[in-house]
Parts: C-alpha cells; structure tokens; sequence
C-alpha cells in the first residue's frame, strides 16, 4: 500500500494519511489484456459494419466527404462504438424525484445493445442515492430551504432575464455574496450561475501571456480548460506531490521565462480541496508554505470540500486550521454541499471589483436565479448556526460519522479504496473493464445507485466505483450497500462483489462475464 505521509508534517495539527494501493502486477496485466481483446472484437464488428454484415448506428461521414477534413476522430469513435458502448445502460439514468438519500429512477430498456433506451412507464423507487454530491443532504423539496426558495420565487420569479451589470442585479445577489464572504472569511466575494465557468471563465481574467500556471495533475477538467484559454504558460506537477511543485517553483524562479529568461510576471498553483475522482485531500499546509517562500500566488478549487470537511463546514482551509487569507483565490461551488447550482470566487476586494470587470462569466452570463440565491443563503446559515438551531452542526457531525463508519465497513470487507479517511468521496477500485458494467448493473438490481469510472476519466488500469456519502444518509442505508445485510446468507451470482472474502475476487481480478 502506497501511504501518502507528508513531508512536512511540522505543519499539521493532526495525523494527515491518505491510501493509494498500487494496482498488483498481475491485475494489471490482466486488466490491459482485457482491453486488448475488447479491441481486437471492435476491429472485427467494424470490419463486418464495413462490409453491411453488422448494423452501423453510429453517425459516419458520407462518400462524397471523405476529402474532407473529418468531423469525427477515428479513435474516439471507435472507443465510443465498440467500449464505451457496452455499459452505456450504467450513465445517463432518468430519475424522477429529489436527489436526496433516496431516488426514483425511470426505467428503461434497450433492444439494441444500448445504441437506443426506450421507457417502459414504470419507475424504480427507493433506490439508495450513493452518486450524488448531496453531502449535507440539502437536496430536498421540504423543509426551511425549500419553503424560503419557494416565498422568493413568488415575489422575484423563476428567471432574471439579464445580467448582473446590467438589470440583473438583485438586492437577494448581494444578500448572498456578502453572506458568503462572511461564511469564508474573506473581504469579499461574488458568485456565478454555473460552477464550470466559475473557473473556466476567471482564471484567463486573472492569468495571461508571461505568466505561469503549476496545476495538480488530477485537477478537474474546468481548471484545465481555464488555465489553457488563458495563453499562460501551464506545468504540470505530480498529485500532491510537494517535492515535484517545489522542484517547479524553484526551476521557475531560477530560469524565468523561455528563451527570454525574464522573470513570470505572475506564478499561480492550482490546486483542489478534494479531488473528486482519488477521494484526497489537499496538502494545503504545505502548499502554503511553498507559496509563501516562492511568492507565487495560490488558486483553491473547494468545489467538493466546502460545506463537507472541517469542524464549522467552511471546507479545507477550516479542516486544516489554517487562515483563509493565506489563500489568495478561494473559489468553490453550491452545487454539492448546499444543494443549489452555480459557483464563487472570494478574496481580497481589489481582487473581487476587478473580476468584476473583467470577468466573462460576470459580463456576460445571465444571472443567478432568485430562488437558487435563496437556497444558498438558507442552507448556508444554517451550516453556519444562524437559523437559530443546531441542524447544521448536527448534519456536519453525521457526514463525518458515516463517513468513517463506510469508509471503515469497505475495509473491514477487503475492498481496496482510495483517499484520505475523512474524505466523503470513496472511490472502490474495480480494475477491469468487464467490472465497470457488471458492478453498476448489480448494484443497481439490489437498489443502490452508484457511479462507475473508467478510461479516459481514469488511467486505464484504474477503474472503480465512486461513493458519494452524505449526512441524509441513515446507518441501515450505509449498511446495505457495504454488506448488503439481506444477502448475508445467501451465496448467489455476484454475491462476493458485495460481501468479498478475504481476499476477494473483485480485489484481485478473477470475475468474468
């Protein structure tokens, strides 16, 4: 097992130990062979499409185009036609009810090997919810937050119809940035519709050419995206690796720009509070200090952590004990802990006013809508205390205990997970492609909806099921999906991905199809 120990561990006021078991030589080998004959069988059915043996349902390029320049990349459209096809029933599922610790799913069905899904009219109730970033449990329709989102949207309406410096600047919008602000303890903040474009669209406001961006290889696509529309220049350093950043800011600081040899006018890391794919956590003290001896600039993605870790809910910075002014951009988004949709960006005021100005996302993107600004601010003080009762503290305190207790029943069962034991992000890792399926399918005939990941979202080798906990979540819930208690005496097909052996078939590669 790969135990992540920090190398400054000066800096931190409590144990901070992640897992990452190396994938076994053997597994992997297998798992790439797995691939190779998935690839092999994909050659063949495209050789029999070609020849009008076998149906083609996927959108090809016409004969008199074929000079053309291709719209479609071969590769990714046979990866879509023959792999990604096989277990396209485990995504895009329809549900139809809340997305709290329990959904209704609508089922459907395909006659086609999952090219098309038709609706039966039935629905699939009560599956427990175990994909959702519902980590508070504020995704609800009863309760405070719903009956406030709903008194708001009699009197604002649902949409706004312009932008924030424009007509869609509502006194609820400022309500809820100073509020947030307040929550981070920051000078100021402001927020945004969409959490994507929250850092897609301001870090190219804040970077540009002459600077550079040091971004944690696992950041999340929407930091990629930003910090490559920004025409910095971007280096990459290895997850959580603080010897890889430091050997980069020392490298940048030495050597300056390319060919030029300048110094960068402005050096920015990038990191994440958790990584939603690994279920780690930030090794935010030390960063720190690198940022600190360095003088660069730090960017702090809390999309997953805030609201989910630290004793008060107000994400890493709050979990590690540290003074948020040490971070110079604090970003993060309400579509996860708050239960709501969009992101912001909080700061010192000079940073706040001038993206403001500059930003894309605030120029031009129409404005949050009222009753999703009430849910924000509802939830929000209650995680703070404001509402005058303890349901926050109280569903702080039942994501950490669920957290532990599922984290704890998974490795009692044998099953290798990934991240940091505080993490409400679980990762289980599966390995071979024939499990991405077979697990998302099996889970769900026993009620449990979860998410299934493989390449290209993971390295080839790494596939796995994602966990998402969450404070609605009863202990009999968690306790179904980790041993599934009602099969506890019952040895049927697929029995031991859920209540494995000590060393277990799902663990070390011996399920087939």
């Amino acid at each position: 097992v790969n135990q992540n120990v920090p190398h400054n561990s000066s800096l931190y006021k409590k144990p901070f130990v992640e897992s990452f078991e190396e994938t076994p030589l053997w597994v992997a080998v297998l798992t790439y062979m797995g691939y190779g004959i998935l690839t092999i069988f994909g050659y063949l059915r495209d050789f029999l499409r070609h020849w009008d043996i076998e149906k083609c349902h996927v959108a090809r390029e016409r004969d008199e185009q074929k000079d053309f320049v291709p719209l479609y990349q071969d590769f990714e459209n046979f990866y879509t036609r023959n792999l990604y096809m096989r277990i396209r029933d485990n995504w895009n599922r329809p549900i139809c009810s809340v997305p709290g610790a329990k959904v209704d799913l609508v089922e459907r069905v395909t006659h086609d090997y999952n090219w098309t899904f038709e609706h039966t009219g039935k629905v699939v109730k009560d599956v427990i919810n175990m994909g959702s970033y519902n980590y508070l449990g504020f995704a609800e329709n009863t309760g405070a937050c719903a009956d406030a989102a709903l008194e708001v949207t009699k009197m604002y309406g649902v949409g706004v119809g312009s932008t924030r410096c424009e007509m869609g600047n509502l006194d609820i919008h400022e309500e809820m940035e100073q509020l947030v602000a307040r929550f981070l303890g920051v000078e100021s903040a402001m927020a945004f519709g969409m959490g994507f474009a929250t850092n897609s669209m301001n870090i190219p406001a804040l970077m540009g050419k002459g600077c550079l961006i040091l971004s944690d290889e696992l950041n999340h696509t929407s930091l990629v995206l930003g910090a490559r529309l920004s025409g910095s220049t971007i280096r990459v350093f290895k997850h959580n690796n603080m010897q890889s950043l430091e050997k980069l800011l020392r490298d940048a600081i030495v050597h300056g720009q390319p060919r030029t040899h300048r110094p960068w006018k402005k050096i920015l890391i990038v990191v994440e509070g958790i990584y939603s794919m690994e279920g780690s956590i930030v090794r935010l003290p030390e960063v720190i200090a690198l940022k600190k001896r360095y003088k660069a600039y730090l960017y702090l993605d809390e999309a997953h952590s805030i609201g989910a870790l630290g004793p008060n809910g107000r994400g890493v910075v709050d979990y590690f004990g540290l003074d948020s002014k040490d971070v110079d951009i604090m970003m993060g988004t309400f579509t996860k802990s708050f239960g709501a949709a969009g992101g912001y960006i909080g700061g010192k005021k000079e940073l706040i006013d001038y993206l403001r100005r500059h930003s894309h996302s605030a120029m031009y993107a129409t404005s949050m809508s009222p009753p999703v600004a009430q849910q924000i601010i509802t939830s929000m003080k209650i995680i703070m205390g404001e509402d005058g009762t303890t349901l926050g503290a109280d569903r702080l305190r039942q994501l950490s205990q669920n957290t532990t207790f599922f984290r704890r029943r998974l490795h009692e069962m044998g099953f290798i997970i990934y991240g940091n034991d505080d993490s409400p992000v679980v990762p289980l890792m599966l390995y071979m492609p024939a499990k991405i399926g077979a697990f998302g399918r099996e889970m769900l005939k026993r009620n449990i909806g979860t998410v299934v990941v493989g390449f290209p979202a993971t390295p080839i080798i790494e596939s796995r099921a994602r966990f998402c906990v969450s404070a609605a979540h009863t202990r009999e819930m968690l306790d179904t999906v980790s041993p599934i208690s009602n099969m506890k005496h019952k040895r049927q097909k697929f029995t031991f991905i859920f209540s494995p052996p000590p060393y277990s078939y799902l663990q070390h590669g011996l399920f087939l199809l």
